[in-house]
């Protein structure tokens, strides 16, 4: 017997911003990074449609016109799927699947859906299934599934119980193992940091935006082998490597990336693995200085550590990198505006390695700034 291949998913993008807002001013660069989460998952993007809101309709998010303009258009277009930019409610995501007659996801499910698709240790595992979980339950109405995993050898219902209460009472209980999985993990890592720490070894963090070449640098730095990608979300796992720096001993964490409307619970599973950067002694905050919107994505990454409270009183130090990707006035312009915004920044290039001897030293000086005399 031949194996098949599945055939691949066609996409159509759906944004629909609140008019005068930020959101609306870049919907066309927010659906290009949607197409690219798209292409990550393994789908093609057919057709992208964009309607500007004063507030979402309580039943299908966008306008009823809109909805009927859609559902004329996906037959042509020949979409099996229709991704919204916007987080939908179980009530807007199931009258829009009886509307247009393909199935509906919102950013937030396809990021969940990429983790999953890219996670590789228990660990990460964990943390994507539960955000999966508590994602999933108040939507199974819409999103009835058998949990065959945690369904097996059950097989029996308490009295008048319906299958979809039997599901949400299976959900919430894997919901409760998983939480407490994952507080193990997390002691476990603060005995790890702990020992690090009477080690004398000086803790570095590295947290930016998805793609802004975290893993890469993490290479050039300690010259080990990191799994590098040209995709969002290359890599969920922690990686830590150690590493002498002008004669101190500093461990190096990469931790997930970050991106726009990163959902909620998934901010939560991850926390054992944002512990690493609340306890490290300096932050690098990797930016992809020739991405166009550089300074936004940075603020994501600012608002998502301070919600985390990661932040705090420890030293950050901005890295503007893929300078190779720059001219020599872009590299004056980021370096102006860092200056401007009063971060301590640097420019590098992971790729060529250029600036990154720098940024070692910086690293290895006295946590003020200074480099080593």
């Amino acid at each position: 017997m031949v194996a098949t291949t599945p055939p691949v998913e066609r996409v159509l993008l759906v944004g629909a911003p609140r008019k005068g807002t930020r959101d609306a001013r870049h919907v066309h660069e927010h659906l290009d990074e949607l197409a690219r989460l798209a292409d990550t998952a393994g789908a093609v993007v057919v057709d992208r449609v964009v309607q500007a809101l004063e507030a979402p309709n309580a039943e299908f998010y966008i306008g009823r016109g809109k909805v009927e303009e859609v559902a004329a258009l996906l037959p042509a277009t020949g979409a099996t799927l229709a991704i919204f930019d916007e987080e939908l409610s179980p009530n807007q995501g199931r009258h829009l699947e009886d509307a247009f007659k393909v199935r509906i996801m919102d950013r937030t499910e396809l990021i969940l859906d990429i983790f999953a698709l890219r996670a590789r240790s228990r660990e990460a595992h964990a943390q994507v299934e539960l955000a999966q979980l508590e994602y999933l339950l108040p939507r199974l109405t819409r999103m009835w599934v058998h949990l065959s995993r945690i369904r097996g050898g059950i097989g029996l219902r308490g009295p008048g119980e319906t299958q979809l209460e039997t599901d949400r009472r299976l959900i919430r209980q894997k919901i409760g193992a998983l939480k407490k999985d994952l507080g193990r993990v997390a002691e476990h890592r603060a005995r790890t940091r702990e020992r690090t720490r009477s080690r004398g070894v000086m803790r570095v963090a590295l947290v930016g935006y998805t793609n802004a070449g975290k893993s890469s640098l993490l290479r050039a730095l300690t010259g080990s082998e990191a799994h590098v990608e040209d995709r969002l979300f290359a890599t969920l796992d922690t990686l830590s490597r150690e590493t002498v720096i002008a004669g101190r001993r500093v461990r190096f964490t990469d931790t997930v990336g970050f991106i726009r409307k990163l959902p909620h619970d998934l901010v939560a599973s991850f926390r054992a693995t944002l512990e690493e950067a609340l306890d490290a002694d300096v932050l690098l905050h990797v930016v992809d200085a020739a991405h166009p919107a550089w300074e936004d994505q940075a603020r994501v990454v600012d608002a998502a550590l301070e919600d985390a409270g990661v932040t705090g009183e420890r030293r950050v130090v901005v890295v503007l990198n893929k300078a190779d990707r720059l001219s020599e006035d872009d590299r004056t312009d980021r370096l102006a505006r860092a200056e401007g915004r009063g971060w301590e920044a640097l420019l590098v290039s992971a790729l060529t390695k250029d600036g990154v001897e720098a940024l070692a030293r910086r690293m290895a000086g006295d946590g003020h700034g200074s480099e080593p005399t």
